[in-house]
């Protein structure tokens, strides 16, 4: 190769290499940020206990000494992303078993064969399951929390999206922008919301028919931003900015039959009739039953095998197949566990509390009217270090929620620009192990991700502002 002749680019790099210099940066941190810790105690909010920092209770703590020596070398950087794995071994688990029941279903081919029959009844009309399905989950976000759940459809909704002549981009909008704009637009979410309020001793959700209101408006937004980027690229294939990447997609999620004859037999029914029975067992679990990760991957390994028997493979080529999907889904899964390295070091370093004492400290001294949008601001700092929300609740609402007193800000303004923080962040987070996992698996580059998202966000963040504003004008 001519080096003189190739030309130098600016992209972003993988999203491995991007993980690895974050690890870096915050070992670095823990060199110069001052170590510390609040107290904490347990809370029980809505029958589910936390941990709780106690307001008022900060301390530093030197950097060498009784705790070890916190500041993050060489040995801790090359062991987070082991130690991430581990951490987020549910998560990463969860995964691969869905992936590898996926093997065994998507090898059958009645995946396909469904998708491209229900294109062809929607014929031009494809567009309108966007606003539909968005709205789904979106009420799934905004209710119960829903998130991780999302995981297994990803595999189903990128092929549909491209029998209905949109691309791999439309199908991680409609599932993970719309459950996180369920999140930002949260009503009774009990990991959001209730456990902000419980923690920040809101009683009664006072502020429900605003929060209903914003709901309305971010899913409304949402949909409208997925309509008009699917219009466009189902108009123009070539503008897609994953047009490349979905060429190799496409030869993976579509084997066979996107022509003409498209006949389902027996088996294709029973193994689409156990899929649809399973989506029904897992939304009832989740709601009735509390069910999560582990309930929902043995669920989805049980249709691996329903599947597996059905179509009479072998013992070998079920256990093939199973391994192939694991491999099609293991970009994912590990990408999670090295994104919860990066919280690894935080944590181990102790500057978490630290970022979020000097964050109280900079909100007390702020004049009213910038309350809430410089809580907003602060929102989207700590969710990076900490993007779980009960986990930001926990944290954050002992030493917020009092501040909101101090400066005659209602509590509920509090827990709002929480929810707003906690969620937009969320959107372009590279530790988030969802969004990770969705883009790992329609081979998005996390710099894709965020070209088309910062076209929305924005717009997201500018609403929130004045959400935030409305609710502590209006007070409870």
């Amino acid at each position: 190769m001519n080096i003189k002749n190739k030309k130098w680019k600016l992209s972003l790099p993988h999203s491995y290499t991007l993980i690895f210099l974050i690890i870096i940066t915050v070992a670095t941190l823990t060199w110069i940020v001052p170590s510390g810790q609040f107290e904490r105690h347990e809370v029980t909010v809505n029958g589910v206990i936390k941990t709780a920092i106690v307001s008022g209770t900060y301390h530093t703590v030197p950097k060498t000494g009784e705790n070890g020596d916190l500041r993050q070398g060489i040995p801790q950087i090359l062991s987070a992303p082991i130690e991430g794995i581990i951490n987020a071994a549910d998560v990463v688990s969860f995964v691969l078993i869905v992936g590898g029941s996926f093997g065994i279903i998507l090898q059958t081919g009645a995946i396909d064969r469904a998708l491209t029959a229900l294109a062809r009844r929607l014929k031009n009309k494809g567009i309108l399951l966007i606003p539909i399905a968005m709205v789904i989950f979106s009420l799934g976000g905004s209710t119960f929390g829903m998130s991780e759940e999302i995981i297994p459809l990803y595999a189903i909704f990128i092929p549909l999206m491209f029998a209905l002549g949109f691309d791999s981009m439309t199908a991680i909008l409609i599932l993970f922008l719309g459950t996180q704009i369920g999140y930002v637009g949260s009503t009774v979410n009990p990991f959001s919301v209730l456990i902000a309020q419980g923690i920040a001793g809101v009683e009664g959700n006072p502020q429900l028919w605003l929060r209903f209101i914003e709901w309305l408006v971010f899913t409304m937004i949402s949909i409208a931003f997925t309509m008009w980027y699917a219009h466009r690229v189902k108009r123009n294939p070539e503008k897609s900015i994953v047009f490349q990447s979905d060429i190799i997609n496409r030869e993976q999620f579509i084997k066979e039959n996107t022509g003409e004859d498209v006949v389902f037999t027996f088996r294709d029914k029973l193994i689409i009739g156990g899929f649809i029975v399973t989506l029904g067992a897992i939304v009832w679990g989740i709601l009735v039953k509390g069910w999560y990760m582990t309930e929902i991957g043995a669920l989805f390994f049980a249709l691996g095998l329903f599947v597996g028997v059905v179509t009479k493979m072998s013992q070998k080529e079920i256990a093939e197949n199973f391994v192939k999907g694991c491999g099609e889904f293991i970009y994912a899964a590990v990408i999670i566990g090295l994104a919860r390295g990066i919280l690894i070091i935080a944590e181990q370093g102790m500057i978490i509390d630290t970022v979020l004492n000097a964050l109280a400290g900079i909100l007390e001294r702020l004049p009213n009217y910038l309350f809430t949008t410089i809580m907003l601001v602060a929102h989207n700092i700590i969710t990076f270090l900490v993007p779980s929300s009960s986990g930001e609740a926990a944290l954050t609402m002992p030493v917020l929620a009092p501040l909101g007193d101090l400066v005659g800000i209602n509590r509920e303004a509090v827990v709002t620009a929480y929810q707003f923080g906690n969620g937009l962040t969320n959107l372009i987070s590279p530790t988030g192990g969802v969004l990770l996992a969705g883009l790992a698996i329609a081979r998005i580059s996390f710099g894709q991700w965020l070209k088309v998202i910062f076209k929305l966000f924005p717009i997201l963040w500018l609403v929130a502002a004045i959400f935030a504003a409305i609710s502590a004008a209006v007070g409870i």
